[in-house]
């Protein structure tokens, strides 16, 4: 028999290195398509990707602008600049001009009186803008009696101005046997010729040194007028 020399390093009786690498390859091919056949199992569900319950529906804005009530111009809500052409805005905005201190529907001529002091009068038509008060796309017919939130306020007594003729108030004589109201300070376009003392009943009631009956309105529809 040969004589079996030892390969410095390697171990006697031990496969060669290529023997070696072959039977482990041959292993490994054998085992991997057992391990693969193993995970048959499906993937567990990642929830995260997949559809999700609706989230709560957040209430709905309110359609009532800031500022705004539930009616029209109502008390207390402010306009913007302008008699024949107006908007209702925020109080507090710097487009407001005017408060209202009285709403009613219809027409001047048949509703109540505005307050003694209102400045102005709103004519609100029958309109349908995109905001009403009670959602049914109108806005039905009446006026609003507005207050400037500024100085000069006609409306106060001798001031030359407002819907109403009240006590302390100044007139002129306008022709036609008709009066009409000017500045008591004399500031106006005209000067003024008579001051209204008392509001009364009657003419009867009316003092002695008065020379002028105005008709007022309200309660006390005549008004007693002095000459100046």
């Amino acid at each position: 028999m040969g004589e079996r020399r030892a390969v410095p390093g390697a171990v006697p009786g031990a496969l060669p290195d290529v023997a070696l690498g072959l039977l482990l390859s041959l292993f490994l091919g054998l085992l991997l398509p057992i391990l693969t056949g193993c995970q048959s199992l499906p993937p567990a569900r990642d929830d995260t990707t997949g559809p999700r319950p609706a989230a709560p529906a957040s209430p709905a804005a309110g359609t009532v602008p800031s500022g705004h009530g539930a009616e029209f111009l109502g008390v207390d809500e402010c306009s913007s600049f302008g008699t024949s052409s107006f908007t209702e805005v925020s109080c507090g905005s710097e487009r407001a001009a005017a408060r209202v201190v009285a709403r009613h529907d219809g027409t001047v001529r048949d509703g109540p009186l505005c307050p003694a002091t209102t400045d102005f009068v709103l004519h609100i038509s029958e309109q349908r803008p995109s905001f009403d008060e009670d959602g049914d796309g109108a806005v039905p017919r009446g006026y609003a009696c507005m207050r400037s939130l500024e100085l000069p306020h006609p409306g106060d007594p001798g001031g030359g101005g407002g819907p109403r003729t009240i006590v302390g108030d100044c007139v002129y004589a306008s022709g036609g046997g008709e009066v009409r109201e000017t500045r008591c300070d004399g500031e106006g376009e005209r000067e003024p010729e008579h001051r209204v003392t008392e509001a009364v009943r009657q003419r009867s009631d009316c003092p002695p040194p008065t020379a002028l009956y105005i008709q007022l309105g309200g309660e006390n529809p005549v008004g007693c007028a002095r000459p100046l």
